[in-house]
């Protein structure tokens, strides 16, 4: 049930193991994921990069010149993105791989039995993966029909003359510097810190950088209320103990999801539901054995490739009869600002938490890497957490690509491999991935060049060469 990245790989890889599948969608095939959320804010982001290096003096010879974006261009772009991805998500390409694939809202009418488009349909075993929507907070004054959320930011047809973003997580980080990048004044509105789940060095970096291209952040702040008018908005906050009246063109409200369970009845499935989402066990199995949870419903991590993650223990479970349980020890996430920030396993205050003074931590700039004064981009940093003896616990970047280069920590982190093996790699020249074995070199670098180490070259290069 669901037809987003969780549910479209597990039809895939069910029909594709022989097993008689139903794909139910009451939506857009595809989901939040290709319709509303990473695929067309990806896109904003690439044509908002684009904008902003036309605008600014890069490096002696590439002065700054006037630009200013065509929205019509902008949104062709965008849609242009989702038609090229739509068809790997298509009801034909399931269809074509053997699914039966029928549309419509699905509701439980017992433990194994559900009703769709007035058909009744019992299966063996049953996958939810209906994902989430946003949020909307109760403010006193705010109409969900009159402010913007990831579902209908793309459809606005206008760059937005004043913006007023109520959320400091990913998508309000991600879609302010997109916008302040396009022509848009921008205020971000967070109840704490901006990104609170990073690392706080690295999350300065982002900081710095979207103030510096003149978005305004108000941290620690509450939004008291929000008024609607015929011109626009007015979103009054307290900030600093002060209040503050931030008037926007247009309001985007970007803090949280909310899991899509209405209509499901889960309670005739005897489906145990909270207010973060379904309950599920490491399997993914709810609190009825035939029936699975999968991606943003199961309030867990939200981010589509954990979805696509749930799909291959699901199927595990179900096709070969293997206990697989999920993991999320190396699970890496990325902000797509610019920079991008980027991070798997711990931070260094949730490894401090869990073992104490027995946590060492490496930072290592970006800003000698030949390859980031080639490019004039000299604000990364990356920092490693991990025991004395290289076991690496997590890691954070923040730099060009920090997307790319996390890869190579979540596999390590996997792997249980140590720094030394990071360390022994033979990366190219000259590339921003030098930062990962320039770090990992580094965390022994006490050890190799100490008195001791000295003495012990000093011996052997007494001894007869053989």
């Amino acid at each position: 049930v669901g037809a987003g990245s969780g549910g479209l790989s597990v039809a895939a890889g069910a029909a594709q193991l022989g097993l008689r599948t139903v794909l139910v969608e009451a939506g857009r095939m595809g989901g939040d994921c290709l319709n509303t959320g990473c695929v067309p804010s990806k896109s904003l982001l690439a044509m908002a990069k684009l904008v902003h290096a036309h605008r600014t003096p890069h490096l002696a010879a590439v002065p700054s010149h006037s630009f200013d974006p065509d929205r019509q261009g902008v949104d062709a772009h965008v849609q242009g993105v989702i038609a090229t991805i739509a068809p790997h998500d298509s009801v034909e390409r399931f269809e074509g791989l053997g699914v039966r694939v029928i549309r419509g809202h699905a509701s439980f009418l017992d433990e194994r039995t559900l009703t769709v488009a007035g058909e009744t349909i019992r299966a063996r075993d049953f996958v939810l993966a209906v994902g989430s929507r946003a949020a909307i907070p109760a403010i006193p004054g705010l109409d969900p029909a009159r402010v913007l959320t990831n579902e209908s930011l793309f459809d606005v047809g206008t760059v937005p003359a004043q913006l007023v973003i109520i959320g400091g997580g990913p998508i309000g980080i991600e879609m302010a510097q997109a916008h302040r990048r396009l022509g848009s004044r921008v205020t971000v509105v967070s109840r704490g810190t901006i990104l609170p789940k990073d690392d706080p060095d690295l999350v300065e970096v982002v900081r710095r950088s979207l103030i510096g291209e003149g978005v305004d952040i108000l941290e620690h702040a509450e939004v008291r209320s929000v008024r609607h008018g015929d011109a626009g908005h007015v979103v009054e906050a307290i900030v600093d103990g002060a209040t503050r009246r931030l008037e926007g063109s247009h309001v985007l409200v970007a803090t949280g999801r909310a899991t899509n369970v209405e209509g499901l009845a889960l309670d005739r499935a005897k489906v145990e539901c909270g207010r973060q989402g379904i309950h599920v066990d490491k399997r993914l199995r709810t609190s009825n054995r035939r029936i699975y949870a999968v991606g943003d419903c199961t309030g867990g991590p939200q981010f589509t490739h954990v979805a696509g993650y749930h799909a291959g223990i699901v199927i595990r479970n179900l096709a070969f009869q293997l206990p697989a349980k999920v993991d999320y020890g190396a699970l890496p996430w990325v902000t797509y600002t610019d920079p991008e920030l980027a991070h798997v396993g711990m931070t260094l205050a949730t490894a401090r938490a869990r073992h104490g003074d027995r946590v060492r931590c490496l930072t290592k700039s970006m800003g000698n890497l030949d390859r980031a004064v080639t490019e004039g981009r000299r604000e990364g940093l990356l920092k490693v957490v991990a025991f004395p003896n290289g076991r690496i616990l997590g890691c954070s970047i923040v730099g060009p690509g920090a997307g790319e280069l996390i890869g190579l920590w979540a596999l390590a982190i996997a792997k249980g491999l140590k720094l030394r093996d990071v360390a022994s790699l033979v990366l190219p020249y000259p590339t921003f991935s030098e930062v990962s074995k320039q770090a990992a070199g580094e965390w022994y670098s006490p050890a190799l060049f100490s008195d001791r180490t000295r003495r012990l070259v000093s011996i052997l290069r007494k001894l007869p060469r053989w």
